[in-house]
């Protein structure tokens, strides 16, 4: 790799109109690195192109040979030349993968979770995105309503595929009401487009009981599973989620929790599709989210059923791949630990009947107590709540009395699931859904807490020597 800077100036009016892409992290051993790029550094253009997204970005920097130019903190502009191996990164990390702004959200769906929250918390909390490009790059679901012509010549031209797509009812009339939007009656149209540019989707359907179930669910899934033909498939796969209700939403929308009894007439009337999806077109195709089966108070199925869990994203196996993860993990688990311990591991009550047997296994080991609290969202108003929804306020109540009687042992984790860390990439920054932040949390327990990235790092707090400082 051979590097050469070229110019050093101050940049152009005419350059300072367009917002560089803001340089947050720097890959060690990187050419970036060789380079001398640093955080807060802003990159204008490749080869005088000027990206518009990480997509862009990714693209113009696939060449051999790149000029760069470049902002640094100082408003001193750098063009930079390098010679590289094709396709090789260049390590740089950026503010956000959009450098030209976020595609908002033109639908006004009444399930929506954005405004089914309270007012006056931080504002990303609020943003509607419905970007294709959050959806290529992050599996962000869309629903193909904002998207004018320039944009799906875009889509076509780069193959951005798979997208994934907020179907919800592939009835016309049905969807434009679910959407309050007349253009999302084009669904069937927007299908047939990405089945003749041999592009892909994973669909979404979101039941809102009374609206589009029964009836207007089998139609839906029906019409996706047409187009999953070929040897590339339109639509590679649908997942079924029942929609999800807080005590913020807005008045008279329609809407009406789905109670067990809808949950199990939902299952039963997917898993004959299923087994008519499976003879026709040799997959399951449509999956049910598990919190169905939560709801529905049944067994989930076995982990056979997911085949390559297309849809874990929306939840669809995620509890069964955790256990089966647990379960490879658990085939290496100390017998005991050298510091006994005492953890109190938080999580959503949604689950706690599917993770006892880990925590039961886990309490094996000598030494080791492992109390699980299971807790649902008053926040939110759910009597059954998903982990990924509890918030810092839910936590500290239901907390409270254990706190005070010191029975949280040597320390609380807490899935990072529940978490978002703010701009300034600090621990302390670390907030939940409700604004409340972890440092915060921390002192309303008195007790060490820890944020738990994925089931190697909660076994390995579990039952290493000693446990880290809370940030």
């Amino acid at each position: 790799m051979q590097t050469t800077e070229k110019t050093t100036e101050k940049l152009s009016k005419k350059t300072t109109a367009i917002s560089p892409a803001t340089v947050t992290g720097v890959e060690p051993g990187s050419i970036a690195e060789e380079i001398g790029f640093e955080a807060g550094d802003r990159l204008v253009a490749v080869n005088g192109e000027r990206p518009r997204d990480l997509i862009d970005y990714r693209f113009l920097c696939s060449d051999e040979f790149l000029t760069l130019d470049v902002l640094d903190a100082k408003g001193i502009a750098h063009s930079v030349d390098i010679e590289k191996e094709p396709d090789e990164e260049l390590g740089l990390e950026f503010e956000t993968a959009l450098f030209d702004g976020l595609i908002q959200c033109v639908n006004r769906c009444p399930f929506c979770f954005i405004d089914q929250q309270p007012p006056g918390k931080r504002e990303t909390l609020y943003l509607k995105d419905d970007d294709y490009r959050l959806s290529f790059l992050y599996g962000s679901y869309l629903t193909l309503t904002n998207i004018p012509s320039a944009e799906w010549k875009r889509i076509a031209r780069l193959r951005l595929s798979p997208l994934y797509v907020s179907v919800h009812a592939t009835e016309g009339n049905v969807r434009s009401r679910l959407l309050k939007n007349d253009r999302a009656a084009q669904i069937l149209d927007h299908l047939a487009w990405f089945q003749k540019h041999r592009l892909q989707i994973h669909a979404q359907v979101v039941v809102c009981p009374g609206i589009n179930d029964g009836p207007h669910l089998e139609r839906t899934l029906r019409d996706l599973a047409q187009f999953h033909t070929g040897d590339v498939p339109a639509v590679i796969s649908a997942a079924v989620v029942p929609v999800g209700l807080t005590r913020f939403r807005p008045d008279a929308d329609e809407l009406v929790p789905v109670t067990t009894e809808k949950a199990q007439e939902v299952i039963a009337q997917v898993k004959a599709l299923q087994a008519e999806f499976q003879d026709e077109l040799g997959t399951t195709f449509a999956w049910l989210a598990d919190e169905w089966f939560l709801i529905g108070r049944q067994d989930l199925p076995p982990e056979s059923h997911y085949e390559s869990y297309p849809q874990i994203g929306n939840g669809v196996g995620s509890i069964r791949l955790f256990l089966k993860e647990f379960d490879e993990i658990a085939t290496n688990l100390p017998e005991k630990v050298q510091t006994p311990r005492t953890v109190t591991w938080v999580v959503g009550n949604a689950v706690e009947h599917a993770f006892a047997p880990l925590v039961a296994r886990l309490n094996q080991i000598e030494g080791l107590t492992v109390h699980m609290a299971a807790i649902n969202s008053h926040y939110w108003g759910q009597a059954i709540t998903v982990t990924g929804l509890l918030t810092g306020q839910d936590i500290a109540t239901q907390l409270a009395t254990k706190a005070k009687n010191q029975e949280l042992g040597d320390g609380v984790l807490l899935p990072s699931l529940m978490l978002k860390q703010s701009d300034t990439q600090r621990p302390e920054d670390t907030y939940f859904l409700d604004d409340m932040s972890l440092a915060s949390l921390k002192d309303k327990l008195n007790c060490l807490v820890l944020s738990v990235e994925g089931l190697t790092e909660l076994v390995e707090l579990c039952t290493q020597t000693e446990l880290p400082p809370s940030l």
